[in-house]
């Protein structure tokens, strides 16, 4: 495994480093899940105020677990090609600049969301902000093959985020927005597992398609693929949602159970990516559903 050292790393860095430790792709579906936590968590418009500074925090802490990522992950970054030209790992950002950021930022989301949200909504984001760039990324990405099961708790908050910035208060139905994303997390990113399976092993990062076989991890994507689809019937049985919900939960799941099949099916060499970016459409379809069924 290379090092990355001081006489490697370049001291000017340019704002796209900076843009790319904070995962925005990663960040942007995170805010769509939780601007819809805001809407869902009032029968009317939410207040500009909160939809600007509560979602500007939100995304600032984020940001700085995605940076912490990138920190702690840095000599495994330089090894897997998914990863190798990010820029701690090419030494285009040193390790004391990525740090300085990720503090940075991290303390400017909490003090927006403190002062300018509520300290409910800050508190649970800081939460969040440890368990995925601490506890998963320091400690069970590489302690066991359930990792992103015991982990994905922290990335399944910002609907949660985006209801207690508007209501400040934790309601059923915005626990019911965590499961949601807590049970789709397992099959979504085990998918992606399936198909860097080989960089997982090289990096010796226990994935369960790298620890128990492909074969193993298919299974258990169709388990928590029908967990999942239970679980986004939940909304509709509980009275949050809607006819109109319900209707394009069944139809997404029914796809989402097609891919998973597929998988066990082992026919199609690409299903595994194919199905990692169907289950990402999948969460954004769900979740805009629900917001046009809350409306009407």
């Amino acid at each position: 495994m290379s090092e990355i050292t001081d006489s490697q790393q370049t001291c000017s860095p340019s704002w796209r480093d900076f843009l790319e430790m904070c995962k925005p792709r990663v960040v942007a579906l995170m805010l769509l899940t939780s601007v819809i936590g805001m809407f869902l968590a009032t029968p009317g418009m939410v207040p500009l105020d909160v939809l600007i500074f509560g979602n500007l925090g939100i995304a600032l802490g984020a940001g700085s677990a995605a940076a912490i990522n990138h920190i702690v992950d840095r000599q495994v970054d330089s090894v897997m090609a998914r990863t190798h030209k990010r820029p701690i790992a090419q030494g285009r950002v040193t390790l004391q600049q990525a740090i300085v950021f990720a503090l940075v930022i991290g303390v400017a989301g909490m003090a927006i969301l403190v002062v300018l949200v509520n300290p409910l909504t800050a508190w649970l984001t800081l939460a969040s902000l440890i368990g995925y760039a601490f506890i998963y990324t320091g400690w069970l990405k590489r302690a066991t093959p359930q990792n992103i099961v015991i982990g994905g708790l922290s990335g399944a908050v910002p609907p949660l985020l985006g209801w207690t910035s508007v209501t400040n208060s934790l309601d059923p139905d915005a626990l019911l927005l965590v499961l949601i994303i807590f049970a789709w997390t397992p099959p979504h990113f085990w998918a992606l597992a399936i198909h860097r399976k080989e960089e997982y092993a090289k990096v010796d990062i226990p994935m369960l398609p790298v620890t128990h076989g492909e074969r193993y991890t298919t299974l258990h994507i169709l388990l928590y693929t029908l967990i999942m689809i239970a679980v986004t019937l939940m909304p509709f049985v509980s009275g949050m949602s809607g006819m109109l919900y319900l209707v394009s939960a069944i139809a997404l799941g029914l796809g989402f159970l097609y891919w998973a099949i597929m998988l066990i099916r082992g026919t199609d060499p690409h299903a595994p990516i194919k199905t990692f970016k169907y289950s990402i459409y999948y969460l954004m379809a769900l979740f805009f559903a629900m917001l046009v069924d809350h409306y009407l």
